[in-house]
């Protein structure tokens, strides 16, 4: 599969989703605190130039952006009219970490995960205390405004994807980067049981480097970020082959016309594969 470099205007490219209705792409510069666009004619724009640190995007039911904000250590929604909502940042009164990546399920609820990056230093966020006890996977349901926890056995949980027909939730637990001996490079599969997941087990070990986003096809094959590359797996975990990249991979997602296009965000870095 040949890979096409698209841009790369980023300190720390991550997060990128697939505007339809657009026909871009847009991605966060974590680092960088903005946001970027890129349309399938090649035009690259500055989709948002002050980001609140921004990291995983995803689209909701209705077409809209919604957003881990490292900033303001909460989950923002995009709205039609470009201005943005914060939807939730507390958890029982205390601020959450830094939510890193978000997925939204077909009845609306956001689900999205919460390890500490963006409060560690300066870097990608505003260095401060966490208020919580760990890190988890939350869910959210921004009709009712109900916030739930719905899985407290992962170390530094990252990115997450539903399978096709959202009865599992596939997490990313890259702890191995805080704990050398003792941490995880794995992914972590989960039944979905409303606003509830089974626990956890595990699905994949992930290297060289580690799991940071992934994503999921109609067929369930998961197309997941390691140091150098995308590594694609069946829905039984086997590995069935990988995409090399010359940057560290932190992310993905599926878009283009037919779906068949992945889009890879890597360090500096948005790229293309046209998938067969």
């Amino acid at each position: 599969m040949e890979v096409e470099k698209l841009c790369s205007p980023a300190v720390w490219a991550e997060g990128p989703v697939w505007l339809p209705e657009q026909d871009a792409v847009v991605f966060s510069d974590v680092k960088g605190n903005r946001m970027f666009r890129w349309q399938r004619n090649g035009e690259l724009s500055l989709w948002r130039a002050s980001s609140h640190y921004t990291n995983g995007n995803t689209r909701d039911r209705e077409g809209r952006v919604v957003s881990c904000e490292h900033g303001r250590r909460g989950i923002s929604r995009t709205e039609h009219d470009g201005s943005v909502t914060l939807l939730v940042d507390k958890v029982e009164g205390k601020r959450f970490n830094s939510p890193n990546d978000v997925v939204v399920r077909s009845d609306g609820t956001i689900w999205f995960t919460d390890p500490p990056y963006g409060i560690i230093n300066d870097d990608e966020g505003y260095a401060a205390h966490s208020q919580v006890i760990g890190c988890y996977v939350y869910c959210f349901n921004p009709d009712s405004g109900k916030l739930y926890i719905a899985a407290s056995d992962l170390q530094r949980p990252n990115g997450l994807a539903f399978s096709p027909d959202e009865s599992l939730l596939y997490v990313a637990d890259m702890s191995v980067v805080d704990f050398p001996t003792l941490g995880r490079r794995e992914l972590r599969v989960y039944n979905v049981d409303g606003h509830n997941l089974s626990a956890g087990r595990f699905f994949a070990e992930v290297s060289p480097g580690f799991p940071d986003g992934f994503c999921v096809d109609s067929r369930g094959n998961i197309y997941c970020s390691c140091a150098d590359g995308v590594i694609i797996y069946d829905s039984n975990g086997q590995e069935l082959g990988k995409i090399s990249l010359p940057e560290r991979v932190s992310n993905c997602t599926l878009g283009g016309p037919d779906g068949t296009e992945l889009y890879i965000t890597a360090t500096t870095s948005l790229y293309r594969v046209h998938l067969h």
